[in-house]
């Protein structure tokens, strides 16, 4: 595998640039659209302006949890638990379901202070506990207890937990956040960062687009603290992708097949999810799938030529769940998108502006740029934006992108 030099996918990000807060109304946010080598600009609210005719938008429907736990210390000592993801119960919704107990993956803060011994918070007239069990890397098995079986540990993450915004804010989360931070249409709890994409989605704008026709269907992944770790090593090839749980209800997997070539995905994560799908169904097709081996490796893409087409991939996938009499499809992906990587299944694209040096660029440069290391389509987007006051990153302004979708 050639290397990827991560270098070639920096750009000057000044600290202003970075919208610190969302606008007042989401959909006034600025929306640069990129098709066949122009660019043009106007307002989010405006979106269904550029989608063409038959267009079917993908969205992800996660919600973000109150992740963060701060536990206090006889000694003063302050402890900073963020949960990742859970362990035991591993599927999201048991484990925010659980009323005595669960495990979650962590990251712990000052966990020098954190030798041995629970620790201990007071939450809705009970007591939470968290046990530190196993550690991987820089993460930690956290157990967490408590003795109300009325209480869920979602209801202790609402009543006690802090929502975490992402660290390039450089500022403490506010009581706004906790609405704005969400998609109008999130609903599946379990995220520690927002699918950034759609917060510029309104009522309003998903009306307009349903009077103009437009489609809409909804997956979801949980979105990860991995989304913000920044590309660390020279050659991108050597980074490790982190791995993310994705469900896809049968009738989205269905409305994918029927509007191949008009599909819209909303952010990186529906990108991601979406094209998943086909090495998902062509490991069906190949008899190498399994409830318990349900992943798409991080380079699985690009380990050889691929010859089945999108559409008897996806049809796999359907007849599986038909199979099974299962509803949604569960999987993990540790998919990378880069530079070289062949689009199956989104022809468009509507995400925000990326950091430097991240896997996320990386992505918007396969989107625009195909198999060119040289970058030119992403830098001419990015220099743009730059140049006429674009607000960057989770809580800036977004863009449409029109890319070249293989389907056979």
């Amino acid at each position: 595998m050639s290397p990827l030099l991560i270098d070639k996918y920096d750009y000057p990000l000044p600290e202003e640039r970075i919208a610190k807060y969302p606008l007042a109304e989401r959909d006034m946010s600025k929306l640069l659209i990129f098709k066949e080598g122009e660019i043009r600009e106007d307002h989010f609210r405006q979106i269904g302006d550029y989608l063409p005719a038959g267009a079917h938008l993908i969205y992800n429907n996660t919600r973000v949890i109150q992740a963060r736990l701060v536990f206090h210390k006889q000694s003063g000592a302050r402890i900073e638990v963020f949960c990742l993801e859970p362990l035991d119960p591993h599927d999201y919704q048991l484990s925010l379901g659980s009323q005595s107990g669960c495990t979650w993956k962590c990251m712990v803060g000052n966990l020098k202070k954190w030798k041995q011994g629970e620790l201990e918070m007071p939450v809705a007239g009970t007591v939470l506990r968290a046990e530190k069990l196993q550690t991987t890397g820089n993460t930690h098995g956290i157990r967490f207890s408590w003795d109300d079986a009325n209480l869920s540990f979602a209801e202790i993450l609402d009543a006690v937990g802090e929502l975490p915004i992402p660290p390039y804010l450089n500022r403490a989360t506010e009581e706004s956040d906790k609405r704005t931070y969400q998609t109008v249409y999130s609903r599946i709890k379990g995220s520690v960062a927002a699918p950034t994409a759609g917060l510029h989605f309104t009522e309003a704008v998903l009306a307009d687009l349903r009077k103009r026709g437009i489609g809409m269907s909804e997956l979801t992944l949980h979105v990860g603290a991995g989304t913000f770790q920044p590309v660390k090593t020279a050659d991108a090839n050597a980074h490790t992708m982190h791995t993310e749980i994705v469900a896809v209800p049968r009738e989205t997997v269905a409305d994918v097949l029927k509007h191949l070539g008009h599909v819209v995905a909303v952010g990186t994560t529906s990108v991601r999810t979406l094209e998943s799908l086909y090495y998902i169904g062509v490991q069906m097709k190949e008899g190498r799938w399994s409830d318990e081996e349900c992943h798409v490796g991080q380079f699985e893409p690009y380990d050889r030529t691929y010859t089945i087409p999108t559409a008897e991939a996806l049809q796999a996938i359907l007849d599986y769940l038909d199979r099974t009499k299962q509803p949604t499809l569960h999987a993990e992906t540790q998919i990378m998108i880069k530079p070289g990587f062949v689009f199956r299944i989104v022809s468009q694209m509507i995400t925000n502006f990326h950091q430097p040096k991240s896997t996320l660029l990386l992505l918007v440069s396969a989107f625009l740029d195909g198999d060119s290391l040289e970058g030119e389509n992403w830098h001419k987007v990015y220099d743009y934006a730059l140049k006429h006051d674009f607000r960057f990153l989770s809580y800036g302004d977004s863009n449409l992108f029109f890319g070249k979708t293989t389907n056979d």
